[in-house]
């Protein structure tokens, strides 16, 4: 239990380029404590998005996405993990919900481990978000959204990714709604879904980080622009 507990608690560590976007700029305020909340500064829309980080890496290593996504006006707050694992804290999307009454619609999202729990958590929680979006993940077998027809949903993935593959993602792809858009990111992997540097077993990519980062925002803010418009 100890030697697990040491493991957990020695997540990936977030990059330069993740610690600078904590600051914050001119469109955007970020707020550190309980989470990290990325608030638009003018004209905040009534769609936000709950993330759930990857398995072992720190919350703040996915800074910069949820300050581009900001940036459109979309409210984001990232859900730190106890032990940097999703799997204990499938339920912390209650309290973010709870905490901003005056957001309407909600997205859930998550990279790899943390996908799979936000797909765990809309299964357990019918009707209580709007949307999904997963980066390099899938829902687990026992978490089918097949029928959750009015989900929208967008699974964005890598097609360099040595761990979340093409084919597991796409394997995985009757367990969501008929409707999920699939959005392979050519050239993209693993870990440059975060800015917590390489990760073992992964391949290496062929597009940079910046790239691979840039399609996976572009991604996200049009499933909450579907969401947020009611499309």
């Amino acid at each position: 239990v100890t030697g697990f507990i040491i493991w957990a608690s020695t997540p990936a560590q977030p990059m330069a380029q993740a610690l600078a976007s904590l600051a914050g700029n001119d469109k955007v305020a970020v707020i550190q404590g309980k989470w990290i909340i990325f608030e638009p500064l003018a004209e905040p829309k009534s769609t936000g998005f709950i993330f759930y980080p990857g398995g072992r890496v720190d919350a703040r290593a996915y800074a910069p996405q949820a300050l581009a996504i900001a940036e459109k006006g979309y409210p984001v707050v990232i859900a730190p993990m106890p032990l940097n694992l999703a799997v204990f804290g499938i339920n912390r999307a209650d309290e973010v919900v709870a905490a901003f009454p005056e957001i309407e619609q909600w997205v859930i999202g998550g990279h790899s481990l943390g996908g799979a729990m936000a797909a765990s958590y809309i299964r357990n929680h019918p009707g209580a978000m709007d949307g999904l979006v997963l980066w390099a993940s899938f829902p687990a077998e026992n978490d089918s959204l097949a029928n959750q027809t009015a989900l929208t949903a967008y699974s964005i993935y890598g097609t360099l990714d040595g761990l979340a593959t093409p084919e597991k993602v796409r394997a995985a792809e009757s367990l969501l709604p008929p409707s999920t858009r699939f959005i392979p990111l050519e050239g993209g992997n693993h870990a440059q879904f975060g800015w917590y540097g390489d990760q073992s077993g992964d391949n290496p990519a062929t597009i940079s980080r910046v790239e691979q980062q840039k399609l996976t925002v572009d991604a996200t803010v049009e499933a909450l622009a579907v969401v947020d418009e009611g499309l």
